[in-house]
């Protein structure tokens, strides 16, 4: 063969092999994922696992094509603006976050390294977005509720539960982006409901005896809690204390209520972080964060623990039990 020839092969062969040293490479490449939450890490095991299996269930498997950079405030909200920036200087490629107290640490921290919303409340209202249609920016993923109007559906289920209730108090940390909206929107229900209504702010778990201590010394015959992570990590001590109290309580997240709460109303988190595995994978493959559509919750548990019922000494009527999505005997 000539040297022309083979020159000409030479090329050729190169040309080919170009592309398919370019999929390898990319194939190749470890995407490696920011995950940040107010909470410690053992009180949100089971939103970590959901992610993980989503992201499993899209071909991501950690150590193999994905590493994670997981990192935990212990509760204390003081430390995710540290948090945030650690992981914006190790130059993660995605960073998965939960609650509008994480949000902003982050948005804080960058505005050019992609954000998925795994949970988040009011987001356009709180300025996160621009829109849920085109959200611009680095920021996109899910919100846990349409309106923050959803919480008063809270106090009205627990008005129905427990018909005896007139003066409610609202458990609720005033800190994060938003929260003052939840806030209202309580008390407007509670205003239409004929129900006197208290407003109790905490901002750690160190204030817990001394918020339902409040709500006794005011007469509360019935309590909603703010889904916040203040309230939702400790939400073992929460829900003590509202037995202890011999408090009605409505709380917007189900793990509360399998905690032992007597009643919830709300959206799965936990489905919602399995579903911004879709958001990272689309953002791993070449998607704008500004250009995808922040996904609503449109279903809402309604869950009743009768054991707690019990204990508390409620007969809960049988109209309200037969709309449960599910009745913990």
């Amino acid at each position: 063969m000539k040297g022309g020839a083979v020159g000409i092969i030479t090329l050729a062969l190169g040309l080919l092999a170009a592309p398919l040293a370019s999929d390898a490479q990319q194939t190749g490449k470890v995407y490696r994922i920011g995950f940040i939450l107010t909470a410690a890490r053992e009180e949100v095991v089971h939103l970590a696992k959901a992610l993980d299996e989503g992201l499993r269930e899209l071909g991501y498997v950690e150590g193999q094509n994905i590493v994670f950079e997981r990192r935990f405030a212990e509760g204390k909200q003081e430390r995710l603006p540290a948090l945030a920036a650690e992981l914006v200087r190790l130059k993660v490629d995605v960073i998965v976050t939960g609650s509008n107290p994480v949000i902003a640490a982050v948005k804080q921290a960058t505005a050019t390294i992609p954000v998925v919303m795994a949970v988040s409340r009011d987001p356009v209202g709180t300025g996160f977005i621009a829109s849920l249609a085109r959200p611009g920016g680095n920021i996109t993923g899910l919100s846990n509720d349409p309106t923050p109007e959803i919480v008063g559906k809270s106090l009205e289920l627990l008005k129905e539960a427990v018909p005896g209730v007139s003066r409610v108090a609202y458990l609720w940390n005033p800190a994060p982006p938003g929260a003052g909206t939840y806030r209202n929107a309580v008390e407007s229900a509670a205003r239409k409901l004929g129900v006197t209504f208290q407003s109790v702010e905490v901002r750690g778990s160190n204030e817990f005896e001394g918020a339902f201590a409040a709500m006794v010394r005011e007469r509360a015959d019935g309590v909603v809690v703010a889904a916040d992570p203040v309230t939702f990590g400790p939400r073992s001590q929460v829900v003590l204390l509202a037995a202890r109290s011999r408090l009605p309580a409505v709380y917007q997240l189900r793990e509360f209520t399998e905690a032992g709460g007597l009643m919830s109303y709300g959206s799965n988190i936990a489905h919602q972080f399995r579903r911004a595995a879709t958001y990272v994978d689309k953002i791993r493959k070449g998607a704008k964060p500004g250009d995808l559509p922040v996904e609503q919750a449109t279903k809402f548990e309604f869950i009743i623990n009768l054991k707690t019922a019990k204990v508390l000494g409620l007969t809960i009527p049988q109209s309200v039990l037969i709309r449960a999505d599910h009745v913990i005997q």
